[in-house]
């Protein structure tokens, strides 16, 4: 709470407001337009902030089958609105178009359905444009297009409900805050306990704006302030702004309004607010106008190509969020709009040659988080990388342990790789001095993790914790050939792989900073884990890696896409690197589209199930990666174009968190996942790790130098180019060009002495 926050028994004064429960003062309530079936949906981000909407840029108060959960304007875990319905004489608008394509606004164009005998249908034209800026601004323009002056009443209804993210997404809680309203104190309120609240003028709440508020568990006391622009409401009806239109014959009005939220009085987005929409949107592209400089720019002979690639430039540039002083990426929207470990470690290796700030914000947030004690309710431990950080309610009142939670097995060796990575493309020295002691914290994790069976495992310690840990997460994702669920403790083959990788690099930079103690120990131990992994994880009668060991150490003999993980970090011996990538492109694995997450022959397998059947871009890039270290050149490339296919078809051409396991036939379309987020940050990051699977860009910034060992490009694309690469100090423009099965590379410009081999 705040200073200037008192409360008593049946009233809260927050600087010199008065709030009462929301029972003690019932309000008009506006009726709603029902929804008969599911509306495709609207989604615009900036920084912490979203807003999911139905495609006219309303979000409902209500719907028959509540099909759309996720709609509503969120901050911080919480939703700040639940309902922003723009309705004409109480009815909905007709939709003619919109879009959200800029990724932090979205516009709609709707006419009027036909109003009695008023009113003839398509008569008036209503431009809706949304912007997010710290704030939601809306301006709309109502433009009479008949030949005679007409009148009607146009509304919008707000709500909040200020529930928890995890409650939208079906967590229960056996109990809640409360709604709050907004009251006008008398003169003897305004002085409480020989206190006066900081002086406010009454009106402006009562006259040109709405508040709608909430008093959390924790006593936090959070609003929605929505401040009206342009013309004013004509009237209010409780959280219903009216206003009674007459506009002579093509006369155009604008209205318009700001939603504010607040936690305590003050801000909960972490961005400065504008005041306008025309400063939000004017802020907003300045921002991005100053990405677009620093990242590298890709592009094509080919439109489509391009289309794909600007989509998932400009979406890295929406995903970024600020966590502190440091902004990463979050991992998705609308449920993954967070800091997460897994995700944004993955997401930053894949966009180093785009724009390694990201690493490097990343490397410093996730240490800055780093585990420091034993805790059971939040797994945290000493040096381990944090899994998910939450700040709502649910978070705030311990009734999740997301504070930040470490449930991840795989987010510590990811740390070290991304450290190493990152390092090679930029040779920062400072941060590689910075972040060593945390390196060190994060391997001893790793060791002392290790010592019991001799590989990294789970197990859930937390009762509200994932019962899985790693990047499949869900409940039912860890089956055996016969489709039953595998007991823990839980050794993936990926994670095997991931710390074997941590090791080979980290002994590296050990032997550079001259700890030859470290790098000869971290060797042995990789050299170790690779004899016993090819051992203990290899399934001979398949011959095939088991996803996992079990508790009682026995492989998890399931056919699925874990051990392609494995294959560009060298744990596998060559021949069963092989065996594993062949046997992934079997028609039970790829489906056209891309490679499944569990075969199609399993007893499990569900096309439709989130880790059981269906097909993930990231998963698919990261395989890609390792048929390409292994020469499987045509074989990579047909990943990518199956990949590339299905997201050229998708809404925006943004590939999907996630899409059904279905095989492709003909012209059928990839079948979408019902509830995959988009954007996502680790599918966007896909569009750039097959494109460095395509080019083979291998730096050493350390020793001043970029390979690039045998480009290939696709039969779909017959040139590509780089501008603004940067390795180190150097910035490079390099162009690819295609000519049969050959690519050659050529150097367009140099800024830097950085020598490039280039290697056929």
């Amino acid at each position: 709470m705040t200073p200037d926050t008192l409360m008593t028994s049946e009233k809260i004064f927050l600087d010199g407001k008065t709030f009462i429960p929301a029972e003690q003062l019932p309000i008009p309530e506006w009726p709603c337009v029902v929804s008969e079936r599911s509306q495709p949906t609207l989604t615009v981000k900036d920084d912490d902030l979203f807003l999911v909407t139905d495609a006219i840029g309303n979000i409902s108060g209500c719907s028959l089958n509540d099909s759309n959960p996720s709609m509503g304007l969120f901050c911080c875990d919480t939703r700040f609105l639940n309902r922003l319905e723009l309705q004409l004489e109480g009815r909905s608008p007709v939709l003619l178009s919109s879009t959200a394509e800029k990724g932090f606004s979205l516009s709609a164009l709707c006419t009027n359905p036909r109003i009695d005998e008023r009113l003839r249908a398509e008569t008036v034209g209503i431009r809706r444009e949304m912007v997010l800026n710290g704030a939601l601004f809306e301006e709309i323009e109502v433009s009479n297009y008949s030949t005679t002056t007409v009148s009607f009443e146009l509304s919008i209804s707000f709500d909040a409900d200020f529930v928890d993210l995890f409650e939208v997404r079906g967590y229960d809680r056996e109990k809640r805050g409360k709604l709050l309203r907004l009251v006008e104190p008398t003169i003897e309120e305004r002085i409480v306990d020989g206190v006066s609240p900081v002086a406010k003028d009454p009106s402006i709440f009562r006259e040109e704006s709405l508040t709608l508020a909430y008093q959390g568990l924790d006593d936090s006391v959070m609003e929605s302030r929505i401040l009206f622009q342009h013309r004013q409401p004509d009237y209010f009806k409780g959280y219903t702004a009216v206003w009674q239109l007459e506009l002579a014959s093509h006369e155009t009005q604008k209205l318009g309004y700001r939603v504010n939220m607040l936690k305590n009085n003050q801000s909960s987005s972490t961005v400065s607010a504008a005041i306008t929409l025309g400063q939000a949107k004017a802020a907003e592209l300045m921002e991005e106008q100053n990405w677009v400089q620093q990242i590298t720019r890709i592009s094509s002979d080919k439109s489509i190509f391009n289309r794909v690639i600007e989509r998932a430039e400009q979406d890295m540039y929406l995903l970024r969020q600020s966590f502190g002083k440091h902004k990463t990426v979050s991992a998705g929207v609308p449920w993954f709009s967070t800091l997460f470990g897994r995700d944004s470690l993955i997401t930053a290796s894949q966009t180093l040659m785009l724009n390694s700030q990201i690493a490097k914000e990343t490397l410093i947030l996730l240490a800055t988080y780093q585990g420091k004690i034993d805790d059971e309710w939040r797994e945290e431990e000493p040096g381990k990388i944090l899994h998910e950080l939450r700040l709502g309610e649910m978070a705030r009142c311990q009734e999740i342990p997301h504070t930040p939670y470490y449930g991840t097995v795989d987010a510590t060796p990811l740390w070290l790789m991304l450290y190493a990575e990152h390092y090679a493309w930029t040779h920062d020295q400072e941060l590689l001095e910075q972040l060593w002691p945390n390196a060190l914290a994060a391997m001893e994790w790793i060791d002392r993790n290790t010592k019991e069976n001799s590989y990294l495992s789970y197990f859930r310690k937390s009762k509200r914790g994932l019962p899985n840990q790693g990047w499949k997460d869900s409940d039912d994702c860890i089956v055996d050939h016969k489709g039953e669920l595998a007991n823990g403790p839980i050794a993936l083959c990926e994670v095997q792989a991931y710390v074997y990788a941590a090791k080979i690099r980290l002994a590296e930079i050990a032997r550079m900073k001259k700890r030859l103690d470290l790098a000869d120990r971290w060797l042995e131990e990789a050299r170790s884990l690779k004899v016993r992994f090819n051992r203990d994880f290899w399934v001979e009668d398949q011959d095939f890696c088991a996803l996992a060991l079990d508790g009682d150490g026995k492989p998890v003999g399931s056919i699925t896409s874990n051990p392609g993980h494995c294959l560009h970090l060298g744990l596998f011996t060559h021949e069963r690197a092989y065996s594993v990538a062949e046997r992934l492109r079997a028609p039970d694995m790829f489906n056209g589209w891309g490679i499944r997450t569990l075969s199609s022959l399993s007893p499990a397998y569900n096309p439709m199930g989130y880790h059981i059947g269906s097909v993930w871009p990231h998963d698919n890039a990261l395989i890609a990666m390792g048929l390409r270290s292994l020469g499987l050149i045509d074989q990579a490339l047909e990943l990518f174009q199956g990949l590339f296919d299905m997201t050229s078809q998708q809404p925006y051409q943004r590939p999907p968190e996630l899409f059904c396991g279905y095989e492709r036939n003909g012209d059928n379309a990839p079948v979408q996942y019902p509830v995959a987020c988009t954007p996502q940050a680790w599918a966007t990051g896909s569009v750039f790790q097959l494109l460095q699977m395509m080019v083979n860009l291998v730096p050493d910034a350390q020793n001043n130098c970029l390979r690039i060992i045998d480009p290939a490009l696709p039969e779909s694309i017959n040139r590509l180019s780089f501008h603004n690469l940067r390795v180190g100090p150097t910035i490079l423009d390099l162009e690819f060009e295609r000519s049969g099965t050959t690519t050659a590379c050529r150097v367009a410009k140099k800024r830097g002495n950085l020598r490039v081999v280039i290697e056929a």
